[in-house]
């Protein structure tokens, strides 16, 4: 299942952007306010729970240098990866785009599409909080 967010356009250089995304500890400033948990669990994982879902952890899994990041899940049991692609627009202007890649059956696929979509679509309108 590929999903993939808006194209948020944000009035930060993608040198700042990627440093403030890079620091997994600033995704909680991009979380939907129906966030029930989040916390560090080292510098490049996090632990986060929307009400009604089950927790999920998160570890950087790659990055390129002010152009990407990419993050999966810790477990193997959903895995998945979602992307932000930084696109520099000038020196003071980013695109975001956060793009979700899973591997999920057919019934769970249905049930988490609509909830997934609005979880990436709210993080990327949440980059300007950084």
């Amino acid at each position: 299942m590929n999903l993939e967010s808006s194209t948020v356009r944000v009035p930060q250089s993608t040198e700042y952007l990627f440093g403030q995304l890079s620091d997994v500890a600033n995704f909680e400033k991009l979380m939907p306010e129906s966030t029930a948990k989040f916390e560090v669990l080292s510098s490049d994982s996090f632990v986060f729970g929307l009400h009604g879902m089950p927790e999920i952890k998160l570890v950087m899994k790659s990055s390129t240098p002010h152009s990407q990041l990419v993050l999966g899940a810790a477990s193997d049991k959903l895995p998945f990866t979602l992307t932000a692609n930084l696109v520099e627009l000038d020196a003071s202007s980013t695109e975001i785009q956060l793009l979700f890649e899973g591997e999920f059956n057919a019934m769970m696929a249905m049930m988490i599409k609509g909830p997934i979509s609005k979880f990436i679509e709210t993080l990327a309108q949440n980059m300007s909080k950084l």
